[in-house]
């Protein structure tokens, strides 16, 4: 049973939800210290995750939370989503990307929006070394298209270890998320992103002397130059349009055979609404959607949503289906 998105009085606009959701500092004092651990997903490259297992692991479903653009495990999303389903007797891993939460001395690489690599590589190690035979991955706006893209590549349908997925806010057709991200009014969210992006590309170049040039770098203001210049051809795109039709979860949508739900928003600052309205999706057999406000937000009534964290309460609730089914 999903109940309906009640925004709480006053985040009734989007932007006021997303920063509100943002900037507000929550607390997890159920939720127990992480076991940190890492995952060597090619022979030069590690990634980090903050792992919260029950005591018997093995017999227990498990959530793979997937954190958004230069963000991390330590996200209030993916901690408050770590705390409802450990609360729930579930296990959590929290998937730091490459180079994120700290970790740019791991990998001489970098990351990309549609890398679901990493996310198989973790989750092929979960199934063979812990014994868990029910996964989930839960991926919130860029996090959300690897989780939905992954979804869709997988394909195994019922009897696999992979039983379902979640995407919130999932920016699963990149190239509109950019436009919308560079109309005006976004200007400071692009400024943000970018901001920690020219931050991170600092601290990769000093943890690996002479492999990345940074003499564009200070000419750079928007997320598409940035991937012009960097993502793109790192990981042998033709250029940041070709990465964005390549890497979108939209592309392949239509081979998802799990269970997935999709939580998204009308008034979403910079994931617009119309790709969740495209028939591939809309009538997707395997798709459910939901729609809730703001981006990565979804602050609701907390007498409709435990904390009012309804996008946290609801990805629960449709798993607990999916994996007692």
């Amino acid at each position: 049973m999903i109940d309906p998105f009640i925004p709480r009085r006053l985040l009734r606009n989007g932007h006021v939800m997303t920063i509100y959701a943002w900037a507000r500092r929550r607390e997890f004092p159920r939720l127990p210290a992480p076991e940190p651990r890492l995952f060597r997903v090619l022979d030069d490259t590690q990634i980090l995750a903050h792992c919260y297992f029950q005591p018997d692991r093995s017999s227990c479903p498990t959530i793979l939370g997937l954190h958004g653009l230069e963000s991390s495990s330590d996200a209030h999303y993916m901690r408050g989503l770590a705390d409802k389903a450990f609360a729930r007797g579930w296990n959590a891993v929290l998937l730091n990307q490459r180079n994120c939460g700290g970790t740019e001395h791991l990998t001489p690489r970098l990351y990309h929006s549609g890398l679901t690599d990493d996310v198989r590589a973790v989750v092929a190690e979960l199934v063979a070394e812990d014994g868990l035979t029910r996964i989930a991955v839960v991926g919130y706006s860029l996090g959300g298209n690897l989780a939905v893209k992954f979804a869709a590549e997988s394909s195994e349908g019922p009897g696999g270890a992979l039983v379902a997925a979640v995407g919130v806010s999932p920016t699963i057709d990149l190239a509109r998320c950019v436009e919308a991200i560079e109309r005006p009014a976004n200007y400071p969210y692009q400024w943000n992103f970018v901001r920690n992006l020219r931050a991170r590309m600092r601290r990769k170049a000093a943890a690996w002397p002479g492999l990345y040039d940074l003499s564009r770098l200070d000419e750079i203001w928007t997320i598409r130059a940035f991937d012009d210049v960097y993502t793109a051809p790192h990981h042998g795109f033709a250029g940041a349009s070709d990465y964005y039709a390549r890497a979108s979860a939209i592309r392949v949508i239509d081979r998802i055979r799990i269970p997935t739900l999709l939580l998204t928003a009308d008034d979403d600052p910079f994931v617009p609404p119309d790709p969740f309205d495209a028939p591939v999706v809309r009538a997707h057999t395997h798709v459910r959607i939901e729609r809730g406000g703001g981006h990565c937000a979804f602050v609701a009534d907390e007498a409709a949503a435990s904390d009012g964290y309804w996008a946290e309460a609801t990805a629960i609730a449709f798993l607990d289906k999916a994996f007692s089914t």
